[in-house]
């Protein structure tokens, strides 16, 4: 059993990156760029890390996706599709990562993010203002499902940016406002955080003290960030998400390519 010791600087600081995390995170997704590297900087093991942070990610995404649906920005009956399909994707990523070529996705998650970063710097992440949900039809289930089977089973796998790509999925798949966007993905991040936790919990590779008090700051920026998004909308959203999605493909590229 992995032993930890870290001092209350370190506690601190770990726990202040949890508050900008969880509020980038409600906006824009990627909080955790800044989560899991804090953890392994300040001296976790990868796989303790991973579970970790899911169970702090948890915390925020579901703050952030509870005050969307307060603000009746999601619908949890019309999206049962999505939620069902996330669910079993990310039991599916969990359990099959270790099966998979990891070397392969490292190269390939970096190209997913560049095209996903020239669309949101060249299109429009959402088509309308209306809060008015897509219309219910065999497309929509069927969208549903593949985006969340596809986007369950990558954050099954730990991956980097699943709250990016929801928010830059959504807007290709689904018209609708950026604001419902927004509930959507946030929703179906906790989902899939949730899920992998649990098989993280069952495998033994969660610190419960680090990961609830990380949580509890998650908690506090992803409720100022979701009332930020709800206050300000696009002049917010936009810049942010394509802020964090530049920063991400940078970063994955980097460490793919040349690291």
């Amino acid at each position: 059993m992995f032993e930890l010791a870290l001092d209350p600087t370190t506690w601190g600081l770990l726990c202040l990156v949890a508050l900008a995390a969880g509020f980038i995170d409600a906006i824009a997704g990627g909080g955790g760029l800044l989560t899991v590297p804090a953890l392994l900087t300040a001296g976790l093991p990868p796989h303790l890390t991973l579970g970790t942070n899911k169970l702090a990610a948890s915390f925020g995404s579901l703050t952030a996706s509870f005050t969307y649906y307060k603000k009746q920005l999601f619908k949890p009956s019309f999206w049962i599709g999505s939620i069902i399909a996330t669910a079993i994707g990310a039991v599916l990523g969990t359990l099959l990562v270790d099966f998979l070529s990891i070397e392969f996705l490292n190269k390939l998650i970096p190209v997913i993010i560049i095209a996903v970063a020239i669309y949101s710097l060249i299109g429009r992440l959402s088509p309308t203002d209306s809060h008015t949900l897509p219309e219910a039809n065999r497309a929509l289930k069927i969208k549903q499902w593949t985006q969340g089977l596809s986007l369950g089973f990558f954050d099954g796998m730990a991956g980097p940016g699943t709250g990016t790509f929801w928010t830059a999925s959504n807007s290709m798949l689904y018209k609708m406002s950026l604001l419902l966007n927004c509930g959507l993905a946030r929703s179906m991040n906790f989902v899939s955080n949730f899920i992998s936790l649990i098989t993280f919990v069952a495998l033994g590779h969660v610190n419960f003290m680090l990961g609830v008090t990380m949580g509890a700051f998650l908690m506090l920026g992803a409720w100022l960030g979701a009332h930020s998004a709800i206050k300000f909308g696009n002049k917010l959203i936009k810049p942010l998400f394509n802020t964090v999605v530049i920063v991400l493909a940078g970063k994955l590229i980097f460490e793919a390519y040349f690291s």
